[in-house]
């Protein structure tokens, strides 16, 4: 009995899944003998992130995705110092802004469309995202290429034909939209990282920093509802 309580409290705490600050709850689990296990319990946890300390409280695992609802934790405050960026490293910048609007038009027009509240809650991230970006842009005095722009039109044709081509793949059901999501995660985590390189701007080497965090998290949210 004690060895059945053990294993569906670590199921119940590996469907809870904290995704650029905002609790996504995975789907309600199975329990020992057929009973229902709450995928979290009314308890709240802290956590630190960035230097600030913010409270999530968990949903009660009565529903797919049921989190109690969006944290003010962006994960993308941006606090250290300017410097310089080349004419390279402002092009990629640029680009980050593309990348963030991509997975937030995509992630919306997924959450209109399936009821899978990860892609709600991503979104809302996304948009936070965004504007950290957007404010590196202007402070670097970058144009923002996203400005003006629709939900889905971008002004890079590959960021373009990646939208499409994501759209496409996950228009056909649920898990073709999660694991569309897996794969614009997985490509972002590769493109950050190399972002990263040779950076002489610790305002902007931290943004992708926090990015980069909030895209693992996507990404274990998106693989959890996927095993579901």
């Amino acid at each position: 009995m004690k060895r059945n309580t053990k294993l569906a409290t670590a199921i119940a705490a590996a469907a809870a899944v904290v995704t650029g600050g905002i609790l996504i709850a995975g789907p309600a689990t199975a329990g020992a003998a057929g009973e229902q296990t709450p995928s979290a319990r009314s308890t709240t946890q802290s956590s630190m992130m960035n230097g600030q300390q913010h409270t999530h409280r968990h949903g009660d695992g009565t529903g797919v995705g049921d989190g109690n609802g969006p944290c003010s934790l962006t994960g993308t405050a941006t606090t250290a110092p300017s410097g310089t960026l080349s004419a390279a490293q402002k092009t990629t910048l640029a680009r980050m802004a593309e990348e963030e609007k991509l997975a937030h038009d995509l992630y919306t027009v997924f959450a209109a469309r399936y009821d899978a509240r990860v892609f709600d809650r991503i979104a809302a991230a996304e948009t936070h995202h965004l504007d950290a970006v957007r404010t590196l842009l202007d402070r670097y005095d970058v144009t923002d290429p996203t400005t003006g722009k629709a939900t889905g039109d971008f002004a890079d044709t590959t960021v373009q034909a990646t939208y499409d081509r994501l759209l496409k793949q996950g228009t056909a059901n649920v898990d073709g939209a999660l694991k569309a999501g897996l794969t614009f995660e997985t490509d972002d985590i590769a493109a950050l990282t190399k972002a990263q390189s040779g950076l002489d701007a610790p305002d902007v080497e931290q943004m992708y920093a926090n990015l980069l965090a909030a895209s693992r998290m996507h990404q274990a949210a998106f693989e959890s509802w996927l095993v579901r």
